[in-house]
């Protein structure tokens, strides 16, 4: 199966459901995005008895409120993965699963994701029927191969692939290492992840470099970024930088600022903010908290390759404690920023947030109804919210990420 014209539809999207949007013209998706961004933040703000600011879209390439006709987003996805299962006579079966389904529709091309991302995911299930690997068997728990993960560069020429397999020892895995070495030349490193669980996740928890350096790196805005296979790291980096120039904005830092990076992963958001700061020659204090060892170990890493660890130290904790423990001993913070998981942050973890008492609270969230409610408590506690401005980092689908700026009433 092979792309169609550039600007046409994708010949599996009725049947995959990643991008349930794509026939939607992209300018009617900003506005229909806005649209629903007005009408959930409504009720806030009759409860409260404000006006909220929802900026136009900050689209690929147009913002909502242009006329200006643009091409719609294609190859902006530099994360794609596959599920493998069992094929015909041996072979493996690759591509998307079909929506609300575990049935895989094949597929060697996406329109969305990365040129040639798809192609070496094809290939590894190509790779692993000549080498004898097995695909699993959702439903007999049997076989080895389970997924693969491939990140490429979008400004750097660096990749890494990932396998999943659903036991440690694999049968021919030498040959199996030997042939996904030949698949593409940005492919520099290849790690195997071992899920023993059954389970929707992709990933477990343990991971192995195959071949190749243990990280690969990318660059955003002014940062070089080093990314181990199980990181966090946006799927869409173009947008990503959108994303961080909103939140710098409205950080509205200044010179000897202290920023508080909740969430912080591996260093990404806080480590630009610092680049930023220095380039204007108004340095900044960055303290980083991530619960997770190995997102702690790329963003203290992350600091050292752009000369930023003499402003940003990052702290192995659970952003909760921290902030609370932070909040209790009277500790400085100005900005404040927020970027949990879709779940939305926790009572405990606001409470503290409000008792911490920063300039401002710059809240990034990929789930705008978690965020919503969230916002809620802490304009309960006399927070003023300013803004929120949407980025649009999912095109072609019904998702939107939001930045949402607060200040403190004494403030």
């Amino acid at each position: 199966m092979s792309r169609t014209r550039p600007d046409g539809p994708c010949p599996t999207m009725r049947t995959c459901g990643g991008c349930a949007w794509l026939g939607i013209p992209y300018l009617k998706q900003l506005r229909r995005k806005h649209a629903a961004l007005t009408e959930l933040f409504e009720p806030l703000a009759r409860r409260h008895e404000i006006s909220i600011c929802i900026d136009p879209v900050r689209g690929m390439g147009a913002d909502s409120d242009s006329d200006t006709r643009i091409l719609p987003p294609r190859g902006f996805r530099f994360k794609a993965a596959t599920p493998f299962a069992p094929g015909m006579c041996g072979s493996l079966r690759s591509g998307f699963f079909a929506r609300g389904t575990h049935e895989i529709i094949e597929s060697e091309d996406c329109i969305v994701e990365a040129p040639g991302a798809r192609r070496i995911l094809h290939a590894v299930a190509v790779a692993a029927e000549r080498s004898g690997v097995s695909a699993y068997d959702e439903d007999r728990r049997r076989g080895a191969l389970r997924h693969a993960v491939v990140r490429l560069g979008r400004r750097s020429d660096e990749g890494m692939l990932t396998i999943v397999t659903s036991g440690r020892e694999i049968a021919h895995l030498a040959a199996f290492v030997d042939r996904l070495r030949d698949i593409d030349p940005r492919v520099r490193t290849v790690a195997q992840n071992v899920n023993l669980r059954a389970t929707n996740a992709i990933l477990g928890s343990e991971t192995r470099i195959l071949v190749g350096p243990p990280r690969m790196r990318d660059r955003l805005l002014e940062c070089d970024f080093e990314i181990s296979p199980t990181a966090f790291f946006q799927t869409n980096p173009e947008q990503t930088e959108v994303l961080y120039r909103v939140a710098i904005e409205h950080m509205a830092l200044d010179d000897g600022d202290v920023v508080l990076d909740a969430y912080c992963g591996s260093g990404t958001i806080g480590l630009s903010c610092a680049a930023h700061m220095r380039a204007s020659g108004r340095p900044i204090r960055v303290i980083g908290v991530e619960r997770n060892p190995a997102g702690v170990r790329d963003a203290r890493r992350n600091a050292e390759i752009n000369g930023l660890d003499a402003m940003a130290r990052f702290v192995e904790q659970d952003a909760t404690a921290y902030i609370a423990g932070a909040a209790d001993a009277g500790d400085r913070v100005d900005v404040l920023v927020l970027d949990p998981p879709r779940a939305g942050a926790s009572p405990e973890l606001l409470a503290a947030a409000v008792r911490l008492a920063p300039r401002r609270i710059v809240y990034i969230s990929c789930n705008p109804v978690t965020q919503a409610r969230d916002l809620d408590s802490v304009l309960d506690a006399g927070f003023r919210l300013m803004r929120v401005t949407p980025v649009d980092m999912f095109p072609h689908t019904s998702h939107i990420e939001t930045v949402a700026v607060l200040a403190c009433a004494a403030g």
